[in-house]
């Protein structure tokens, strides 16, 4: 890292309500640390009474089912990451119940060099039932909470095709991001194998090899960092590059994860694989002609229909769960 500057802070503000957050954060599609969201959290004060107490409090809402977990060998220090031939991952996969986990976790958090671990995106109203009325999100009321709890891990930097809020629950979380047109700089990894569902950065953050992946620099250039402790809450934007650091032996995130597409709507990272079939190994001339299509039908601003009577606009008419259904159903006819 010594070849690079340190990266810029994230913003930082203080405060913040429902009003503040839609009118003034979103809008910005900027990342911002929101110091102390979550600080009257009855689970960020069990938390600062020790690892003991916040796993004892988690428990106390007695976990209704297992909990899917991954474990990493120690030597690769906590990194969550594919194998050194790119041929898989370099964790295994577990089930287990919480309380178990949980108990693996306290007892590891008193070695020099433990196996990493971690419970990941466990959909919390399902799992630990009053849990979300006793630390209540009020910024994006009505989307469901997911609970992240390990060790000292590290997640490779990626994107996830959501808006998010992170609140650290337990033990400390650094967090370096990177706006969403730095993909290209990012040396995502391959879509078929990949650690959490999109893409992740082939570039390790703490030792970037910039004579492997020399346009990373560009990439820093533009991220900016952050450290959470218990109570902070971070806001992502869609699409923001984020690696994660977990910095304690024990270390539990709350994150909520929400989108405004419309209901019924496809998913754009499926198009994008089907667009990687069908454009993909074009002739550049043909190609052209679709990258046209594209930006007239799709990502242009005036209305590609605009001169078709109302009646006659079907799939470019306005959206609905209606409209969507018509689409999907020709789709079903065109793959089958």
């Amino acid at each position: 890292m010594s070849e690079l500057s340190p990266p810029k802070p994230i913003p930082e503000a203080k405060g913040i309500d429902f009003a503040r957050f839609h009118e003034e954060i979103r809008p910005a599609r900027q990342p911002v640390v929101m110091r102390g969201l979550a600080a009257d959290w009855p689970g960020v004060a069990a938390a600062k009474q020790g690892d003991r107490e916040i796993a004892k409090y988690l428990l106390e809402f007695r976990p209704t089912r297992d909990v899917g977990g991954i474990m990493l060998p120690a030597e690769v220090k906590g990194r969550f990451f594919y194998n050194e031939n790119l041929t898989g991952l370099n964790f295994t996969t577990h089930q287990g119940r919480l309380g178990a986990f949980l108990g693996e976790l306290l007892r590891a958090a008193d070695e020099e060099h433990p196996k990493g671990m971690a419970v990941q995106s466990e959909k919390i109203p399902d799992l630990l039932p009053g849990f979300v009325e006793a630390n209540p999100m009020r910024l994006v009321p009505g989307v469901v909470p997911r609970i992240w709890i390990g060790n000292r891990i590290r997640v490779a930097p990626h994107y996830d095709l959501m808006e998010n809020i992170g609140v650290c629950l337990a033990g400390r979380r650094r967090f370096t991001v990177f706006p969403a047109e730095q993909l290209p700089n990012m040396y995502p990894g391959p879509f078929e194998l990949t650690p959490a569902g999109t893409p992740v950065s082939m570039v390790d953050p703490l030792a970037p090899d910039l004579e492997r992946y020399p346009r990373y620099a560009e990439a820093w250039s533009h991220a900016m960092h952050t450290t959470l402790e218990p109570g902070d809450a971070l806001y992502l934007p869609y699409a923001w590059w984020h690696g994660v650091e977990a910095l304690e032996p024990v270390s539990i995130l709350v994150n909520y994860w929400w989108n405004e597409a419309p209901e019924g709507s496809g998913g754009g990272y499926d198009a994008l694989l089907h667009a990687l079939l069908s454009y993909r190994h074009l002739p550049e001339d043909e190609r052209a002609v679709w990258r046209m299509m594209f930006e007239h039908y799709v990502f242009g601003d005036e209305d590609a229909a605009a001169h078709l009577p109302p009646h006659a606009k079907g799939m470019m008419g306005p959206p609905s769960p209606r409209l969507f259904g018509q689409m999907r159903a020709m789709l079903t006819r065109i793959f089958s």
